[in-house]
């Protein structure tokens, strides 16, 4: 968990010349909070976000300058978000068994599709993994909390999220950045329509999985296997993305 000392050391540093940035973008915390929390298991505290999440606003009202490119609240926005998957990541409440499951997955998937040149069905990668649909259902399921930033994680590595440092100062960084979104928006275009639908009602319409089974008439820990089955088969495709770009 994070103190309120750690508090104290970044409002003493500088915020004070943009407290009206924090005041004025305060609520955009909770309202990230609120929205990770509807995806998290119980264990998380809406708290613990919040309080990583406001260290996040403080150090983006020191660092933004205009010259970033995007508003304050969208570069605010990323640093909130990224410091309450950081305090996250440090509770480690994934069993390692779903990371070693969801790799599976994205490896039959792989198979299957590299096999029948065309997109795998459920009961194909089941089989696959010498599994009943029901097991396999029950492993995206788990591997759908384990992955709940599996876009924003997702690189050319398959592993950790792209973002280019601050101290970054190879030159080449931000062309293969600007290379891989580019290959992965298109790997999007080519998921299933109920895959890609889910992820756009997902991660630009900012529904949680209830409201998604609503528009779909599905129910939720249906929608929570399509979600986790769209990242993984987006993980399979772009698996040799870095050794094709270099």
């Amino acid at each position: 968990m994070i103190l309120a000392k750690d508090l104290g050391v970044y409002q003493r540093s500088g915020a004070s010349d943009a407290s009206w940035l924090i005041e004025e973008h305060a609520p955009l915390v909770k309202k990230i909070a609120l929205h990770l929390l509807a995806r998290l298991p119980s264990s998380v505290q809406l708290e613990d976000l919040m309080q990583a999440g406001m260290i996040g606003l403080l150090e983006a009202s020191q660092r933004y300058t205009t010259g970033k490119g995007a508003t304050f609240e969208t570069y605010a926005g990323i640093r909130i978000r990224g410091a309450m998957v950081d305090e996250i990541r440090k509770g480690d409440w994934v069993p390692r068994s779903v990371h070693r499951n969801s790799r599976r997955i994205s490896s039959a998937i792989k198979a299957v599709e590299g096999r029948e040149g065309r997109e795998s069905h459920d009961v194909e990668v089941a089989a696959e993994l010498d599994m009943t649909l029901s097991e396999y259902h029950s492993c995206l399921a788990d591997s759908n909390s384990g992955r709940l930033f599996s876009l924003d994680e997702l690189n050319d590595s398959g592993e950790l999220p792209i973002e280019q440092s601050e101290t970054d100062d190879n030159p080449l960084h931000g062309v293969s950045e600007f290379a891989f979104r580019n290959s992965l928006a298109a790997a999007i275009e080519t998921l299933p329509e109920r895959e890609k639908l889910v992820l756009s009602l997902y991660y630009q319409e900012e529904l949680n999985l209830r409201e998604i089974g609503a528009v779909l008439d599905v129910s939720e820990s249906r929608v929570s296997q399509i979600h986790s089955q769209a990242a993984l088969r987006l993980r399979s495709r772009l698996a040799d993305w870095k050794t094709d770009h270099t």
